[in-house]
């Protein structure tokens, strides 16, 4: 460890116009494109499992191959970004999506339809673990906040419009569309990207890839998704109890190995600032809460109020669309308000907004609805920024790489949990699901309010 030093350009303060706008379009493309991929097949699923011939239940390991593997491979391509360079990472992370999205393009069996979106998301890990470095490269510091504003909001938009705009592309088209649209689009970011993103300005020399640590994070991630999803999909109880067993040794193996490291792929090291790590915890609660509403609320407007998917995919739009104005003023207002108050303000506002849609009777005009979502989506809006912001620049600018990975990291993890735990509501009370999920929701960004607003009373560095 003693052979390690960091060298560079320790000084490096970003890019300037005009090239941060082409670096933007790069950056900001390819990662809409690695996250709303998750999420996009889901309303396809039926259309493919009646042309592949097979079960709905196997269909759903369309959108299970592609979330396993991201999970899988964030904090590896993470740490490989601080090595090798984040633009390089994230350039292949293109070539291997769009490689996975013509593949999945001309699939005609379930297999190959899943190995390819296993490949989709090899390359969206790849985008994705690096996209938060790589916005910290680009963006002065004294705009950083805006950076991040902009970058909450195209992740936020992404998650959320997925089934909207698949629905939009089945009235036209079949199912292989989803993934053909990604080819232009991916070209034309892969040219931005190669010739507008900056190389690393710093590295750490004697630093070496750990391939152990990266085959136990990605058992650990694996084993802890994989859990999850049995559970939800009804599998026998004695195989999820054999996968979190095995969770509990790997995950064991995973941590003391960790904790030994100077620069460890899951990064203790910045764990350990209280700002980040409360970030983190945040970020977690969060994104669980955004999944547990986006989850049941169209089975709330199908089965309460008898929406069909046009329509529900219509007052759905209210969500991401107050995300559109709330993302960059929030990146604003992050340097004249603490982060933590602001993100606070946020989830409290987002958690009336749950508690409002869990207890609207149907007897009320449905205007009460869209003021729901969009109180969600104003809330999320301003808090996703400020987080992010306080986040990864509380992190040394030599460690950016395992932040971004973090960063993504925590928020999968939420959106994964929040899915589960809308399959638990299912389980327990199958006529209340969709009320209790939403309650769950409020309750729970309720609690990632009280850890932001802790942050203003924690010491910080930003760097």
């Amino acid at each position: 460890m003693s052979s390690q030093k960091i060298t560079g350009n320790l000084e490096w303060d970003g890019l300037h116009r005009p090239q941060i706008f082409y670096a933007m379009v790069a950056i900001f493309s390819g990662l809409f494109l690695s996250v709303i991929d998750g999420s996009i097949c889901n309303v396809a699923l039926p259309s493919i499992s009646k042309e592949l011939h097979v079960s709905s239940s196997d269909s759903i390991w369309v959108v299970n191959g592609f979330q396993l593997v991201v999970m899988m491979f964030l904090l590896p391509f993470s740490s490989l970004g601080e090595l090798k360079g984040f633009k390089q990472v994230y350039l292949i992370g293109l070539v291997v999506f769009l490689t996975g999205s013509l593949c999945c393009t001309f699939s005609v069996t379930l297999v190959q339809l899943v190995l390819s979106r296993m490949l989709q998301g090899l390359g969206a890990a790849m985008v994705m673990s690096v996209n938060g470095s790589l916005v910290r490269l680009i963006y002065p510091k004294k705009h950083l906040p805006k950076g991040f504003g902009l970058n909450a909001m195209v992740v936020a938009l992404a998650a959320v419009t997925g089934p909207t705009l698949a629905a939009a592309i089945l009235s036209v088209a079949s199912w292989p569309w989803l993934f053909a649209i990604n080819l232009p689009v991916g070209l034309v970011t892969f040219y931005f990207a190669w010739k507008y993103l900056p190389d690393n300005p710093t590295r750490i020399e004697g630093r070496r890839f750990d391939r152990k640590s990266a085959l136990l994070n990605m058992l650990t991630f694996g084993l802890f998704i994989g859990s999850l999803e049995a559970y939800a999909h009804g599998a026998a109880v004695k195989w999820v109890l054999l996968g979190l067993v095995l969770l509990m040794i790997v995950g064991f193996l995973f941590v003391r190995r960790q904790l030994k490291q100077s620069y460890p792929m899951l990064p203790f090291d910045l764990l350990r600032i209280p700002v980040f790590g409360l970030s983190v915890m945040t970020s977690i609660c969060s994104f669980t809460s955004q999944m547990l509403a986006m989850v049941s609320i169209p089975f709330l407007l199908h089965h309460f109020w008898g929406f069909d998917a046009v329509r529900t995919g219509l007052f759905m739009t209210a969500w991401p669309l107050v995300i559109v104005f709330a993302s960059p003023v929030a990146g604003v207002l992050v340097g004249k308000i603490h982060a933590g108050l602001l993100g606070a303000v946020g989830l409290l506002i987002m958690s009336c907004g749950c508690f409002l849609l869990s207890m609207i009777p149907v007897s009320v005009p449905q205007i009460l609805l869209i003021v729901g979502l969009m109180l969600c989506g104003l809330g999320f809006g301003l808090f996703q920024s400020p987080n992010n912001h306080l986040m990864l620049s509380s992190a040394p600018a030599y460690r950016s790489g395992g932040a971004s990975g973090m960063q993504a990291t925590a928020r999968l993890v939420g959106q994964t949990t929040g899915t589960t735990l809308v399959a638990l509501m299912y389980h327990i009370t199958p006529d209340s699901a969709p009320h209790n999920a939403l309650i769950l929701a409020g309750f729970l960004t309720l609690v990632g309010a009280c850890v932001s607003v802790s942050r203003m009373k924690t010491k910080r560095q930003l760097y």
